[in-house]
């Protein structure tokens, strides 16, 4: 039986050595990025058996993804496209430090994850996973991809698979009223919700503390259990009506983009494990901190590097 599932899109991430702009460099840095591969990608590297369905073109730009996730464990089911008729989402990332700030432009338009079907991807690899993952960020691909999350959702929870959502707003792709509605129709399939304290006021109009967020979710839509990240606070978990919460460990941040898949994926990785909520929580967190440490999306890191983490560092709140 595989132990995690995740569904989404997967891009390339182009990016020129840092200090340098887009428009001027002659040198692109090419890596794989996407949420829910980052987060089969971490959970792998800690030790889950993983498996991330997707639908990419069957050119190398598309192979160059799969090749990827494949060196860190990942297993993929792709649905392979006609290379003449889709493509390789991109993004672009240029680092710069204050004042200018970091800058991320998208260019996946038309790329192949748009046309997604369910019938394209292997069910039974979500009916035999003990836990499916997949975010807000593909039901706000298209049409298509919304149909294909829900299906993927209601094959797992007729399964009895454990299924996870994390909210993974992103401003680019649609606005937060339009989100909202296509969120709340998927909560009903869903047990494990991972959102962000600022999306869940902004987004799902939510209003109180991380704790307070957490019971109105868990008492509407009936989560089994609900994580709430706070960035530089920490998190919060909802479970069984208990709460707990998990101070972050000091990093320093050579690159943050991934890092909350990498929360995702250690949580995940642990639960997995057979631990339980407080546990799952401080391989999240610890897994955050190593993350922020390595360039790209991945979460590239090991067991002994997170026990380390949690063994040998406080959590700091700031």
């Amino acid at each position: 039986m595989t132990d995690l599932v995740t569904f989404g899109e997967t891009m390339l991430r182009l990016s020129p050595p840092r200090g340098e702009r887009l428009e001027t460099t002659r040198d692109l840095t090419v890596q794989a990025g996407g949420a829910e591969s980052n987060v089969a990608v971490g959970a792998a590297r800690l030790g889950a058996d993983t498996r991330w369905l997707s639908k990419l073109p069957d050119s190398s730009p598309g192979r160059r993804i799969v090749n990827e996730l494949r060196s860190h464990g990942v297993r993929p089911a792709v649905a392979w496209a006609d290379p003449d008729a889709s493509r390789v989402g991109t993004y672009y990332l240029e680092h710069g430090g204050s004042p200018r700030g970091t800058n991320v432009i998208y260019d996946r338009a038309d790329a192949a994850i748009t046309t997604v079907q369910p019938e394209e991807l292997p069910a039974g690899a979500v009916e035999e996973a003990k836990w499916f993952h997949t975010t807000g960020i593909t039901p706000a691909l298209s049409e298509a991809a919304a149909e294909t999350t829900t299906s993927l959702l209601r094959t797992a929870g007729d399964a009895g698979t454990t299924r996870s959502f994390d909210l993974n707003y992103r401003s680019k792709l649609w606005d937060p009223e339009t989100a909202r509605a296509a969120y709340e129709d998927l909560f009903e399939h869903v047990d494990t919700l991972f959102v962000p304290r600022r999306d869940a006021r902004e987004v799902l109009d939510r209003e109180g503390n991380a704790v307070e967020i957490a019971h109105g979710l868990a008492t509407e839509f009936g989560f089994d259990t609900v994580v709430v990240t706070r960035g530089l606070d920490g998190s919060v978990a909802l479970h069984d009506g208990s709460v707990y919460e998990q101070e972050v460990f000091e990093a320093e941040t050579f690159d943050a983009i991934g890092t909350g898949d990498a929360f995702v994926a250690g949580f995940i990785a642990e639960r997995l494990r057979g631990g339980d909520l407080p546990a799952a929580l401080r391989w999240g967190s610890a897994t955050a901190a190593l993350k922020r440490t390595t360039d790209g999306d991945l979460a590239v890191t090991t067991r002994e590097e997170v026990r380390s983490v949690i063994e040998g560092e406080d959590g700091i709140n700031r």
